[in-house]
């Protein structure tokens, strides 16, 4: 009996996240210098993108 291809974790997550953990949110923020830990409040951090950059194949 084969496994399904779903449930394959040999690769680790292979597949690409829309949605960032808070954690993930925040060195985003941090690298563009749009975090204050300071300043903002823990609820409401500003919205953060994480495009799928691909290539066209040739």
């Amino acid at each position: 009996m084969s496994l399904d291809p779903s449930l394959k974790t040999k690769g680790g997550l292979a597949f690409h996240r829309n949605v960032l953990k808070r954690g993930e949110r925040i060195e985003r923020l941090k690298e563009s210098k749009n975090f204050d830990p300071d300043a903002k409040p823990v609820l409401g951090l500003q919205k953060t993108g994480n495009r799928k950059v691909s290539i066209g194949k040739k």
